[in-house]
């Protein structure tokens, strides 16, 4: 399969893997459709996305939260994960099957997919408020014991494991698939973070950056400093100092106060645009996840990282979506950071809003 510019695959550690000369064999009928999962309402984003680096590749069917691909001619590597931003899960579609029980439905697959070497076994819903009508815990329990898996096998894949996957559609209808683990999120069931949002942490920003720093690998390391743009409640302040960061907030609402309480926090109280940009020097991430247009939250960034001196390692940022047509305009927004002289990776994570998180590393020839 053709692959287009940098941008078309992901780097780093949310990139394509090598595959272990010894992995677990691919099924024989491999399937001729791919099959995406995203956030209810980002399907056509997604394939304009698909558009611009996968144009050989053919939009299908489509349902909220689901998008079909064909495949064609092309024949895709088993770690294929094409780096869509609005993509959850990528996998390999070998149809559908329903019944009137999850047993009858559970037989249909075993007999849909003969195959019966996988190293695990992914199992989610496409909406989550299916899943009080049917429990994936006990279709998973109910699939490993089918495929001869040990009942207490991990949800979580390895890099380089092959997975037979379960979604969800509706209570009497599943999508049947298969991939093989390679990046943090192909390792997730449905690419879906696997935390809820600990009763300690003071905003849900704690777990929208929790799954950045999976995501995409974010080196964050005791010692270094951070400022964060719009901080209040603090949320990503709170995970910054966990990681053993010193932590500035910027932001003329006060903070929770458990935050404000840590002895590596302080906050700044104005508007980002009222300190002076030599007050940014010596930190070495800028964090930002401000409820603005993006156009204005770029403003914000380029003000800050352009200026003399300043010279951070790398900027997490939440550019929040007013609508999904703004979508595409994020090419544009990606310019700009690699304009600053940064590398940017973006994903609209799983436990964030109509919104793309964008990790972009300083390149090394600035």
């Amino acid at each position: 399969m053709q692959r287009t510019s940098s941008e078309s695959h992901s780097s780093g550690r949310e990139g394509p893997s090598h595959q272990h000369p010894q992995a677990t064999p691919a099924p024989a009928v491999r399937g001729t459709f791919l099959l995406a999962t995203c956030q209810g309402g980002a399907e056509a984003s997604l394939v304009r996305r698909q558009e611009m680096i996968l144009p050989e590749v053919a939009k299908a069917a489509w349902r909220r939260g689901v998008v079909t691909f064909r495949l064609g001619s092309s024949d895709p590597p088993d770690d294929f994960f094409p780096d869509l931003v609005f993509a959850r899960a990528v996998i390999r579609s070998l149809g559908q099957v329903s019944g009137a029980s999850d047993p009858e439905r559970i037989a249909a697959m075993r007999s849909l997919v003969p195959h019966t070497a996988w190293d695990n076994i992914h199992v989610w819903h496409r909406d989550r408020r299916l899943e009080s009508d049917v429990d994936s815990q006990s279709v998973r329990a109910a699939l490993l014991s089918a495929y001869d898996k040990p009942a207490g096998l991990s949800a979580t894949a390895r890099p380089g494991d092959l997975v037979l996957d379960c979604l969800i559609d509706t209570a009497d209808r599943w999508w049947v698939g298969w991939h093989r683990a390679a990046t943090p999120t192909s390792c997730l069931p449905g690419g879906m973070h696997q935390k809820d949002l600990p009763a300690d942490k003071v905003s849900r920003a704690w777990l929208k950056l929790d799954e950045a720093i999976a995501t995409f690998g974010v080196d964050l390391r005791p010692g270094q400093r951070a400022v964060e743009l719009g901080a209040s409640p603090g949320g990503a302040c709170q995970r910054l100092l966990e990681a053993g960061l010193t932590v500035v907030g910027i932001d003329p609402a006060l903070v929770d106060e458990r935050v404000a309480a840590h002895a590596s926090f302080e906050q700044w109280r104005m508007r980002a645009r009222d300190v002076k940009v030599k007050s940014f020097r010596g930190f070495d991430w800028i964090v930002a996840d401000m409820n603005i247009d993006p156009r204005s939250t770029l403003e914000s960034l380029g003000r800050i990282v352009t200026a003399a001196g300043v010279k951070p390692v790398g900027i997490i940022a939440t550019l929040k979506m007013p609508d999904w047509s703004r979508a595409e305009e994020l090419p544009g927004w990606l310019d700009q950071f690699r304009g600053w002289g940064f590398a940017p990776r973006a994903r609209q994570v799983s436990t964030g809003g109509r919104e793309v998180c964008v990790v972009a590393l300083r390149s090394r020839r600035t």
